[in-house]
């Protein structure tokens, strides 16, 4: 029990700078285009709940960190409706400085903002860590060879460097991905270097469904090692910017499969796969922590992206229509989006949270306490 308290702890540490990180940047993404469009902030705070400590600023605003870390809030002046609200309520607005008073356009920016933050955040992050560290590469090296797959009938082993598939140069092992996917069930040339011997292998891969009446090749192996090349500070811009564009591509790609059914949701995680996840990431250092913090952000901003009423993107859609209508949505219109979205996060967020137990193994062990 003592020899696990450290991991506790440290898991419990990386959850709260993980969680802080993100929830930060994208709150500060809504405050400073509030700024920008002249809306006083009333409130900024990091968690929910009472408040730990808390201080106002020069304008007027209210930065508060709460003891509950699961989120945040910028709270702005006049964000209600006029007729929601008292007549004190509505005396105490200043003229020019609420939310609602706003042009769509305004309250589109500063909603927009948030995810847009997440998003920067990421590409800022890659880009530190290609500087630092350069930007890893997984080598077109074998790390594992599946049982009864086609690698393994056709003669590949762990430890293979793949040079060239079919005549064509294999640089990375995504290289060797792009082309066994384009492949299904064919005979390719693979030429291999198995210590100080060149061999030349037919391999026949595999397939698998795609989805869409299409076949996708399968090889049957793992890579196994990661080389990190230093580039030069442009270089690693352009890099960030990519590999901030991948993780959103591969992302929305996953949950759309999900919601196709060709992907299972057993991926699906919450606050509890990501605290465990965190101190298993930050035991490997910094530079994998620091990753980590990226690839959550762009989760973090396109979820936030999606067109659920209560998300970001609800309220862009609601704002959508009220510029092609003119006018708001109906005020009944807006609060059954509003409550069917609150269900739609609630279902997810108990899925997820089940998810997360099942990963842990918790119902493995209190059916081992029942036996």
């Amino acid at each position: 029990m003592l020899n696990a308290i450290p991991d506790v702890l440290r898991t419990g540490a990386a959850f709260v700078v993980v969680l802080g990180v993100l929830v930060f940047i994208h709150e500060l993404g809504h405050y400073l285009a509030a700024r920008w469009r002249g809306v006083k902030v009333e409130v900024f705070s990091i968690g929910f709940g009472k408040s730990i400590t808390q201080w106002t600023d020069s304008t007027g605003t209210v930065w508060k960190l709460a003891w509950l870390p699961l989120g945040g809030y910028v709270k702005m002046h006049g964000q209600e409706r006029p007729e929601d609200v008292s007549d004190a309520v509505r005396a105490s607005w200043i003229p020019g400085r609420t939310f609602h008073e706003k042009t769509v356009l305004s309250r589109a920016i500063i909603v927009a903002a948030g995810p847009i933050a997440n998003f920067l955040l990421a590409m800022v992050l890659f880009t530190a860590l290609f500087m630092a560290v350069g930007r890893p590469v997984t080598l077109p090296v074998i790390g594992e060879v599946l049982p009864d797959s086609a690698a393994f009938r056709g003669g590949l082993v762990a430890e293979d460097r793949i040079e060239s598939i079919d005549g064509k140069a294999i640089r990375t092992f995504e290289d060797i991905q792009t082309i066994v996917v384009a492949n299904p069930a064919r005979t390719l040339s693979i030429v291999v270097r198995r210590g100080a011997e060149t061999k030349t292998l037919a391999v026949l891969t595999g397939a698998r469904d795609a989805g869409g009446g299409k076949q996708a090749g399968l090889l049957g192996v793992r890579g196994g090692r990661v080389e990190y090349q230093s580039v030069a500070p442009v270089d690693a811009l352009v890099g960030g910017v990519k590999q901030t564009w991948s993780i959103t591509a591969d992302t929305f790609s996953g949950v759309a499969q999900m919601i196709s059914g060709r992907r299972g949701t057993e991926e699906l995680g919450g606050p509890l796969r990501i605290a465990q996840i965190s101190g298993q990431v930050a035991e490997l250092g910094i530079a994998s922590l620091i990753s980590f913090i990226a690839v959550l952000s762009v989760n973090l901003g396109l979820i936030n992206l999606f067109p659920i009423p209560i998300l970001d993107g609800g309220h862009l859609l609601f704002y959508l229509a009220e510029a092609i209508r003119g006018r708001p949505l109906p005020p009944k219109a807006q609060e059954y989006g509003f409550r069917a979205g609150l269900a739609v996060l609630a279902s997810l967020f108990i899925f997820a949270t089940w998810n997360d137990l099942s990963h842990i193994g918790l119902f493995r062990w209190v059916a081992g306490l029942i036996g």
